[in-house]
């Protein structure tokens, strides 16, 4: 259903404010007419009784659900970041939201509904700018068409659902709708992310539950990590970067139509939290993903998004994004648990320490490494590179660098795409592996760490991947997974669907000619995924002296 639930999260971004004010700001909220929502009840759904007709509130709206139609209105609020107090505000509201949430939602957003009184008072519900909608105003609706719950990605998540295809597909859609996007004319960049911290710090204060050195520890990180990333922030705006995105993009506010994801109930109430770094919108869903423990869903979306929009030069600020998303969490939930019933106050409070927690441990330092997985085909590297991935490097994981899917890009195709043989000539090959090296060197550079999954057959490739560690100044990794002829064979003969256009052909050629001398760990490749994630995890670290990043659980088998 499109909004049986609470948004939770920039619902009450301005609490400061308000509690400074409490009996003027409570004054101003109220709620819809009674009698326009059951005028509404009445005449709006066809063949519902009114008395079937559910209802939800959320801090700023009252929705109406009666079958396949959900009706939303505007409560006549008017609060530090927005104002519904009049009809006709409420009605431009509206057609934002309609606007918004049509870039991505089409499907779901039907129009706008306008409640007129006619001169002898009876109320009048039409489509708003039909003819024959005169008289005087008196409120307004979006229409929604309504779906089920179960396919909200929160609740898929929590049924174990989000595979790696969906993640993909989800990539695709994000990255897509942020390609579609005009530039923002302010180029804030940032100034824009001073104003949330801002916000932040009164925020915080106001909520009662943390103390003021925990306070104060937050945002000094945060601020520190701000002042060393504005100069990036601000190249990033002045190239564009800076976008209405959606906002509030968090798995709730996502749902699978026809098994396609569709994000929806962007925050449309505000411009300026709206706008902001395409990256900081992406990293809404990544903090969601990581809070929730999917750590390694949270690193492959990521992937797959820089796949498509190659912005890895942005990657810097990643961690700090994420760590802005989790903090207004934070607050978010203080706030509700100050306000909240005493049964209800303490699962709040938790969450909120949840998010403030996992803030600071999205700001610690962590190096930047390069870990090369080569092997031949069908050894199994790329999916010992994704089990590697969200656990080495800054949040949320290290950028993985494929050879199959860089060659793919160099000649425009999807990965799953199959190329011709002469894609596969030796100037070919040897372009891609300077692609994949030029890719390390700037995803190294700023300071992010790197998984590059290649076959590195010849000696030649190794030396210069591990060229490439020792330029940038970072640990280098190199794992060889040894796999037996007739299980690389087997394996090939099975792909479907597949980046690697290898075949059985291919990898006997490649035995033929063997690897030489392989200098790198070798990790036996045999076994399930998880155990070989588990011996490449462990190789990792026994040559870094250390585990590259704090202890996750371990990939579960497949």
């Amino acid at each position: 259903m499109v909004a049986e639930r609470i948004r939770p999260s920039y619902l009450r971004l301005m609490p400061g404010a308000m509690r400074r004010e409490p009996a003027r700001i409570r004054a101003m909220i109220d709620m819809p007419d009674e009698a326009v929502v059951h005028f509404l009840k009445r005449t709006a759904f066809d063949g519902i009784d009114p008395s079937a007709v559910e209802t939800a509130t959320t801090h700023i709206s009252l929705l109406l659900l009666g079958g396949d139609l959900v009706l939303k209105l505007k409560r006549p609020v008017r609060l530090a970041y927005l104002d519904f107090s009049t009809p006709s505000l409420r009605l431009a509201a509206c057609h934002r939201e309609l606007t918004l949430n049509r870039r991505t939602a089409p499907q779901l957003y039907t129009g706008v509904l306008r409640i007129t009184r006619t001169a002898d008072g009876t109320l009048r519900l039409g489509e708003d700018g039909e003819s024959g909608d005169e008289g005087e105003l008196v409120d307004a609706v979006v229409a929604m068409r309504r779906f089920d719950q179960a396919t909200l990605l929160d609740r898929q998540a929590e049924a174990g659902l989000l595979d790696a295809p969906l993640m993909d597909r989800l990539a695709a859609t994000i990255a897509t709708f942020h390609r579609s996007l005009p530039a923002d004319a302010d180029k804030a960049g940032a100034a824009r992310m001073r104003r949330v911290l801002d916000l932040n710090e009164a925020s915080f204060a106001a909520t009662g539950l943390f103390a003021a050195d925990e306070r104060a520890a937050l945002d000094r990180r945060m601020r520190s990590h701000l002042a060393r990333l504005s100069p990036l922030l601000d190249r990033r705006a002045a190239a564009g970067c800076v976008r209405r995105g959606h906002g509030d993009l968090h798995l709730r506010n996502i749902c699978r139509i026809e098994g396609e994801p569709v994000l929806f109930d962007c925050l449309e109430f505000s411009e300026d939290l709206g706008t902001t770094d395409v990256l900081h919108d992406l990293a809404f869903l990544l903090m969601d993903l990581w809070h929730r423990g999917l750590e390694a869903e949270a690193n492959r979306l990521m992937n797959r998004y820089l796949d498509h929009t190659h912005d890895e030069a942005g990657l810097a600020a990643m961690p700090f994004f994420m760590a802005l998303r989790a903090s207004v969490r934070a607050h978010v939930a203080a706030t509700a648990a100050a306000d909240a019933a005493a049964s209800e106050a303490a699962a709040f409070r938790t969450t909120a320490r949840r998010y403030y927690d996992l803030a600071l441990d999205l700001l610690r330092p962590r190096d930047a490494v390069l870990v090369a997985v080569g092997g031949l085909s069908g050894s199994g590297k790329s999916s010992v590179a994704a089990a590697l991935a969200a656990r080495i490097g800054p949040r949320p994981g290290a950028r993985t660098l494929s050879s199959d899917r860089l060659r793919k890009h160099r000649f425009g195709v999807s990965p799953e795409t199959r190329l011709p043989e002469e894609a596969y000539g030796a100037d070919v090959t040897a372009a891609v592996y300077g692609d994949l090296g030029q890719a390390s060197v700037g995803t190294l550079g700023c300071g992010h760490a790197v998984i590059a999954d290649a076959t590195f057959e010849r000696p030649d490739e190794r030396e210069r991947i591990a060229a490439v560690a020792r330029a940038a100044g970072v640990a280098f990794v190199g794992l060889w997974l040894d796999v037996p002829a007739d299980t690389l064979l087997r394996r090939v003969g099975a792909r479907r669907g597949d980046p690697s256009d290898a075949t059985p052909d291919i990898v006997r050629r490649q035995l033929e000619r063997g690897p030489g001398a392989v200098t790198w760990t070798v990790v036996p490749g045999e076994g399930t995924p998880a155990m070989v994630a588990q011996r490449a995890r462990a190789a990792v670290e026994a040559a870094l002296g250390r585990d590259p990043v704090s202890r996750l659980p371990d990939p579960a088998p497949s």
